[in-house]
């Protein structure tokens, strides 16, 4: 691999701060020398920075002359970021006398690579290069993995995310070390399990971590049909994508500005991971600190999971099914078809239930509110409570099977509805 064209993307000129603000034994180390070697780009810059004194003071300066923003993360290590609207950069004291000791208390080999901005030096003593070029995780040492457990995890990660395959040692001590995960902090092992679960064909990455003992302190009841499904899971997406265009740009969206999670794939990979028992799965997800919105969002498609298995002859579904269907599933139905199909049910099986999902008009998929609770209250004087919503759950399956479809008839059936169970 030449350094070339590649490694200048890491040059001063790209930085949103001056050259002349670092001292001369600063050094560029981790993932933004070895993408810059796979001529991997990314637009947002996120650069470490080692050197061997003042890193927090040094931040510091960076940080108030460009008015950036900036925070201390260890200080008994003196690290500290400074963070810039399109760019991210951690400056980090020099572990040991010098920057190859430092080097070799890394992680992965791939990971302990040095680059000096203003000579161009690379420093490479774990042969970090040699093993870019044959697409290889290789570990520096088990002593360095179990320093910090995470690292274990990360390794999968990043095999997943650069498409690297893992030596056999260092899978092996990672298996063998594979308990002391569950000593790290839930939302470090959340935050891994993302990345796993957002890395497009990732997912044999995701099953191996599991079955090399990663996750299964974590999230115990995988199983291996259910792990086969995960398997399948971006393939499905594909499927579906190409026989229905709209379907593909739901699937790919990112939807933490929307629906405050990270994609629809994302979940239906999870929930693959967990207990098809509701009150389990929330348990485990719960533990590993994740949102409540993330939360719900997987227990809403097991349950939806649920009612396909109850009936699972898709094709003989009424306009009532698909109408519970989507009242359980909501706006995750996209999931909810990825995880289907990767378990055998056929494209043609799921048309009916797509199409009613596609289509805005569709009152199975998207019912229309026809009058409220607060109508119900005040124009026929029912009192609140339970009767309410029963009403209301009535109204709706009349507007689904098409029996209504104005305010006045929904008004007149409520009526009629209030006198049989009053």
């Amino acid at each position: 691999m030449k350094q070339g064209e590649s490694i200048r993307t890491l040059g001063p000129e790209t930085w949103p701060f001056s050259l002349e603000m670092l001292p001369n034994d600063a050094y560029l180390v981790g993932g933004s020398v070895r993408d810059a070697l796979l001529e991997r780009q990314s637009p947002y810059l996120d650069l470490d920075f080692v050197l061997p004194g003042y890193a927090i003071k040094i931040a510091k300066q960076i940080a108030d002359r460009y008015k950036a923003g900036f925070v201390v993360l260890d200080d008994e290590r003196k690290i500290a970021r400074v963070v810039f609207p399109n760019a991210t950069v951690d400056f980090a004291k020099q572990e040991g006398m010098t920057l190859e000791t430092d080097l070799q208390r890394r992680d992965f080999t791939i990971n302990a690579i040095a680059y000096h901005p203003t000579t161009g030096q690379i420093v490479d003593p774990l042969k970090g290069q040699e093993d870019l070029q044959t697409r290889t995780i290789r570990m520096i040492s088990p002593t360095n993995l179990a320093s910090d457990p995470l690292r274990l995890l990360r390794g999968y990660r990043q095999a997943a995310q650069l498409g690297f395959t893992l030596e056999p040692q260092t899978q092996a001590a990672i298996r063998q070390l594979a308990p002391l995960l569950r000593q790290v902090a839930a939302e470090r092992v959340s935050t891994e399990l993302w990345y796993l679960l957002n890395c497009r064909g990732g997912s044999r990455h995701l099953v191996a971590a599991w079955e090399d003992g990663l996750l299964r302190y974590w999230l115990p009841d995988a199983a291996k049909d259910s792990l086969t499904i995960l398997t399948r899971i971006d393939e499905a997406a594909m499927q579906l994508g190409e026989k229905w265009p709209q379907l593909a740009e739901e699937l790919a969206a990112d939807l933490h500005a929307t629906l405050r999670i990270s994609g629809y794939l994302e979940i239906a990979k999870l929930v693959c991971l967990l207990p098809f028992e509701p009150g389990l799965a929330q348990g485990q997800l719960m533990r590993l600190k994740l949102s409540r919105v993330e939360i719900k969002a997987a227990i809403q498609v097991i349950k939806s999971w649920q009612l396909i298995q109850q009936q699972p002859e898709l094709t003989e579904w009424t306009v009532r099914s698909h109408y519970f269907l989507f009242r359980q599933v909501g706006s995750l139905f996209p999931s909810l078809a990825a995880i289907a199909l990767a378990s055998g049910i056929s494209l043609e099986a799921l048309g009916n239930a797509v199409e009613r999902y596609l289509d805005p008009e569709d009152l199975a998929a998207h019912p229309k509110v026809l009058i409220t609770g607060t109508d119900l209250i005040s124009e026929l004087g029912i009192p609140a409570g339970p009767q309410i919503k029963e009403i209301l759950n009535q109204i709706q399956l009349a507007t689904v099977e098409g029996e209504i479809s104005t305010r006045e008839e929904a008004m007149a059936l409520a009526d009629k509805i209030r006198g049989s169970i009053g």
